[in-house]
């Protein structure tokens, strides 16, 4: 008797991978059906969820179907389909939600980039200015604005995210100021100040960025009395003195970018004020495959790169920066703690 093996053959998780961009489009298609949105708590007909939705019944089956195959919605007796955990993670009222990260990751533009992974590897350089002839942030503002709302969103959600996670496990005792550095709308900023009730902060970054940042930071707000919001540019100059800088997912940029920023932050830091460098890694972590995908993303549109734990440790050092241990904030971040050494 012949037995098959729950393995995948090699051949056939080749095939598998070589048509990944057919899961992509699919989670992409649902997040903008609003499929998960549609979809209650008991199994529901296609008939019905296609009514909802606008969608044919036919199609939409079709798109379940191959989505459930990666464990995103489930098919049930009787051609009733029901949700599953990742498919939840699609609704944009769960918590924990990725869907404008799903569709942040799945823009128009990221099926023209993609093909040209090719020439990005042998340039060393984005292949972005010759698609589109401008850069990739200043396309986004001036050409694809509904893409660049979907980034915002995408990066607000994100942020808050992880805001929380950081959080619980900095321990900022004896810390009285902290600038967040590049530190977009101040989601962390926001929860360390409620967490530490005498703790000041300031939160730098574009002033674009800044604008809108944490409501609860902004004039009216219930922390704005101990947090100052500063625009500027981090790799310029940053004109903030604290305890405690932190830095998270912005040194993925070229290294005379992110040499520039750590340069600033030792020039202004008095000696033995923290330093705390929080990343996504390309090494060493239960989510590589997510960060490696990433690291190629901003190869394409920026010619930027994730880091792995030698290199971020070398920036650091090269800064003058002191590293003295390395922490698991999540499946996806790690931090750095390091000090200013004395001048």
């Amino acid at each position: 008797m012949t037995t098959v093996s729950s393995t995948p053959q090699p051949t056939m998780r080749l095939r598998e991978l070589i048509f990944g961009a057919a899961c992509a489009a699919a989670v992409r298609a649902a997040a903008r059906l609003g499929v998960a949105d549609a979809l209650g708590e008991r199994p529901t007909p296609v008939e019905e969820l296609a009514a909802t939705v606008g969608t044919e019944p036919g199609p939409l089956e079709r798109l379940l179907r191959a989505l459930a195959c990666y464990g995103i919605f489930e098919e049930t007796e009787g051609g009733k389909f029901v949700h599953t955990e990742m498919s939840r993670l699609l609704r944009e009222d769960t918590p924990n939600s990725l869907r404008y990260i799903s569709l942040w990751c799945t823009e128009p533009w990221t099926w023209e980039a993609w093909p040209r992974l090719d020439d990005a590897v042998r340039s060393g350089r984005n292949v972005f200015d010759d698609l589109y002839g401008k850069g990739f942030f200043e396309y986004l503002h001036e050409d694809a604005r509904d893409s660049a709302q979907v980034f915002d969103r995408a990066m607000t959600t994100s942020s808050r995210q992880s805001a929380r996670d950081i959080v619980e496990l900095l321990d900022l005792t004896g810390v009285s100021s902290v600038a967040d550095v590049g530190g977009g709308q101040g989601h962390v900023l926001a929860g360390l100040l409620e967490k530490y009730p005498s703790l000041r902060g300031a939160l730098l970054d574009l002033p674009s960025v800044v604008d809108t940042a944490d409501p609860r930071l902004r004039d009216g707000g219930p922390l704005a009395e101990r947090a100052r919001i500063v625009p500027g540019d981090c790799r310029e100059e940053i004109p903030v003195e604290a305890d405690l800088y932190i830095i998270k997912n912005i040194l993925e940029w070229d290294d005379d970018s992110t040499r520039r920023t750590l340069g600033n932050v030792v020039e202004v830091a008095r000696p033995g004020a923290r330093v705390v460098v929080i990343e996504n890694l390309v090494d060493d972590s239960p989510s590589m495959k997510f960060t490696t995908a990433m690291d190629l993303l901003l190869l394409l549109n920026v010619g930027g790169a994730k880091h792995s734990k030698e290199s971020l440790v070398r920036h650091m050092a090269e800064a003058g920066l002191l590293v003295h241990d390395i922490l698991v904030v999540n499946p996806y971040l790690h931090a750095f703690e390091c000090t200013v050494p004395a001048k």
